[in-house]
């Protein structure tokens, strides 16, 4: 990875990838370059349902991985930039990125790791948004 990428582009590419497996109705995608945050965000996505089983292969440069994709993903993208936000502006947020209450995930960098924006409510903590998944 170049001095000139940002982590943030490994988050934008990696989302941009499943995003666009899930248009063709593949059934998985590989992702690469990974990184740590990226894995965290796919946690997320995979607690929520967004996503399936997903392993990190180390192909001796910065890894990829490969994701199982659930045809569940109508939109998915990285937040930039991202924004601080703290507990109380999360509905603000929610309404700028999610079609509708019920529907879809903020994933939250928060001092209590990546969360997604329920649980960062529930925990009180603000943090920075880095995606969001609908």
């Amino acid at each position: 990875m170049s001095n000139g990428e940002s982590l943030m582009d490994v988050l934008s590419n990696g989302l941009t990838t499943i995003l666009n497996n899930e248009v063709q109705n593949k059934r998985e995608c590989v992702i690469s370059p990974a990184s740590k945050l990226l894995g965290k965000v796919l946690r997320v996505m995979q607690l929520h349902g967004y996503v399936g089983e997903f392993e990190f292969i180390d192909d001796g440069r910065t890894g990829k991985f490969k994701v199982q994709l659930l045809g569940r993903i109508n939109k998915c993208g990285a937040i930039r930039p991202r924004y601080a936000i703290r507990v109380d502006e999360i509905e603000e947020w929610e309404k700028r990125f999610l079609p509708s209450r019920e529907m879809g995930l903020l994933i939250v960098s928060t001092s209590q790791g990546v969360l997604s924006h329920r649980e960062a409510k529930e925990r009180g903590v603000g943090g920075r948004l880095l995606a969001f998944v609908y």
